[in-house]
């Protein structure tokens, strides 16, 4: 019988179990996937511990992102072929070693991606992708600021951020994570505790300050960037891996800036047209070789809360997938 991992009690990761659980049958415009790998996000984690926006009844799986094999389709679903590897774009349930879904929830796997590359693909490089483009709408020659350079998220921002011609500076945790990031595109690393990073952005920058500022971490790290912006400058905020952050709404007066809030999923929900100018784009770079998810550690299923615990605890370089 499949296993998935299930969230019977919202808690901490090492709440999650592996059950068995019976296949159903498809209905009329679904197909299903062998997943052969899914990608950790923090939204995951906080789905677990009952503090996300989306709150699944229990019990649940979690796994926003997923990819695979298609291994069945109904008869009345067109475009999609069994032994397609494709990527399955979810609210939760990837975590497990078959899933349902339909078909606009999928997307060919690029060529160049084994699975765990498909698998943590799309949720942070859609990311990073509606943040610069449809939030900041980033210029060439810019200078882009990004926060948590050596995560997920922020790795895929230093990506597209370089393609889309940014002058980018990575600001991370460790010199590994820079020397990562600097592979990916970073023009300059800022480490977090050897400088403030405020005082590295106006150095690098000749006083000038960032244009673009892209911040997955939150809490002082959002108050001190607001003190390295030039003029008119735009404050993503992404998420709050560090805490919800406070700051003097004079600051973001005094240089004309804008804080924008990011959710892409939200966002193509909303109005497809992004989602799909989204996607099209991320693809034509996958196929070419400009973008590649950097995934650090590869854990089977039944190793989840040591997989949740990497990124809790900020040991991943980039991202982490399970293995089916």
């Amino acid at each position: 019988m499949p296993k998935a991992i299930l969230c019977r009690a919202l808690g901490a990761p090492e709440t999650l179990r592996v059950e068995e659980f019976s296949s159903v049958s498809l209905r009329p415009g679904q197909v299903r996937i062998a997943i052969r790998a899914a990608g950790i996000n923090f939204p995951d984690i906080l789905m677990v511990a009952g503090e996300y926006q989306l709150k699944p009844p229990l019990p649940f799986t979690p796994g926003m992102e997923a990819a695979g094999d298609v291994i069945e389709i109904s008869g009345d679903v067109d475009g999609i072929a069994v032994g397609d590897r494709v990527i399955a774009k979810l609210r939760h349930g990837g975590y497990a070693d078959e899933v349902v879904v339909t078909p606009r929830q999928l997307t060919p796997l690029p060529g160049p991606f084994d699975y765990a590359e498909g698998a943590t693909f799309l949720a942070a490089h859609g990311t990073a992708h509606h943040a610069l483009v449809d939030r900041a709408q980033i210029k060439p020659g810019e200078i882009l600021l990004v926060h948590g350079a050596g995560g997920g998220v922020g790795l895929a921002a230093v990506e597209i951020g370089h393609l889309l011609g940014a002058t980018v500076i990575a600001a991370a945790s460790s010199e590994a994570k820079l020397a990562v990031a600097r592979g990916r595109g970073a023009d300059h690393g800022v480490l977090y505790g050897t400088e403030p990073f405020r005082d590295a952005v106006k150095r690098i920058t000749d006083g000038r300050g960032a244009d673009v500022v892209f911040d997955p971490v939150g809490g002082e790290i959002f108050e001190q960037s607001l003190r390295c912006i030039n003029w008119g400058a735009r404050l993503l905020v992404i998420g709050f891996t560090g805490g919800i952050g406070v700051a003097k709404t004079n600051l973001v007066l005094i240089k004309g800036a804008s804080v924008l809030g990011v959710r892409a999923g939200e966002a193509a929900r909303r109005d497809p047209a992004i989602g799909a100018a989204r996607i099209a784009a991320l693809m034509q770079w996958a196929e070419q070789g400009k973008i590649r998810p950097h995934v650090s550690h590869r854990l089977p299923l039944e190793h989840v809360a040591q997989a949740m615990r990497l990124l809790i605890d900020r040991q991943a370089i980039g991202r982490v997938a399970l293995m089916m």
